[in-house]
């Protein structure tokens, strides 16, 4: 487990200098737009003031394997009216629909009690593991899915429904999480291959939940957005690892 670095003045200030130049440096990446990057500047600094270089470079790989995957087969997603708007750059409800919950835990860190920090790092890495689980299931579903069945009944559905899900987005949602996990692994901010699993693992078990409430009461409750939905398995994500991680054996 990293070492969490000084809660002091100097280190939030240089938390908010470097995210800001970088910030200016990376706007004209097809990432996110103009308010998208102000938000991740501010969701940046306040990752590297909790958790260093190792969280805020953690959720910088996720930014770019989601817009990666996103951009797969982007062109005939739009002809089949099933790409992402915008041409697939993130808004500010994009940033924290994905990584709030992660940005908490990561504050909690700063504060909890020394046993507790571990813990809530699975719980933070769990969080972007669903995540990004979901977006390559989503997007590599859309594009590839050679059947897509409505989660709930089984039944044949099209493309993009809500709760939709393929064989090809399924496994596509598994490597994401396999990936997501094994970048925290080797970031150091969770330890050994038991974690990298069970991070993968809840990971994947979150984006079926997400398909799940996609399938149920999204499709009931209109103002249940994508995002809120994307925060609702976040979060859904980190309380399970954090379950998981307090039943392990020491």
């Amino acid at each position: 487990m990293p070492s969490l670095p000084p809660q002091d003045l100097g280190h939030w200030l240089i938390a908010l200098a470097l995210n800001a130049a970088l910030i200016g440096l990376a706007q004209r990446a097809p990432l996110l737009t103009r308010s998208g990057w102000l938000h991740a500047g501010i969701l940046g600094t306040i990752l590297w003031g909790t958790l260093g270089w190792r969280g805020w470079l953690a959720v910088v790989a996720y930014l770019v394997f989601g817009s990666l995957v996103t951009r797969l087969g982007l062109r005939q997603k739009q002809e089949r009216g099933l790409a992402e708007a915008r041409g697939g750059r993130r808004g500010p409800e994009n940033v924290w629909g994905s990584a709030l919950v992660g940005a908490v835990l990561a504050m909690l860190a700063t504060r909890a009690p020394q046993a507790w920090v571990a813990p809530l790092l699975v719980g933070f890495a769990a969080s972007f593991s669903a995540k990004l689980a979901d977006t390559c299931g989503s997007e590599i579903g859309k594009r590839w899915g050679r059947r897509t069945l409505l989660i709930t009944s089984l039944r044949p559905v099209p493309p993009g429904t809500e709760g939709a899900v393929s064989l090809e987005g399924s496994a596509a949602s598994l490597a994401g999480a396999l990936l997501m996990g094994l970048v925290m692994l080797g970031l150091g901010l969770i330890d050994g291959p038991g974690l990298w699993l069970l991070v993968a693992a809840v990971g994947l078990l979150a984006t079926l939940a997400e398909s799940v409430i996609g399938a149920t009461l999204q499709r009931r409750w209109h103002w249940l957005s994508n995002e809120l939905v994307n925060g609702l398995q976040t979060l859904l994500a980190a309380l399970l690892a954090l379950a998981l991680v307090g039943l392990r054996p020491a």
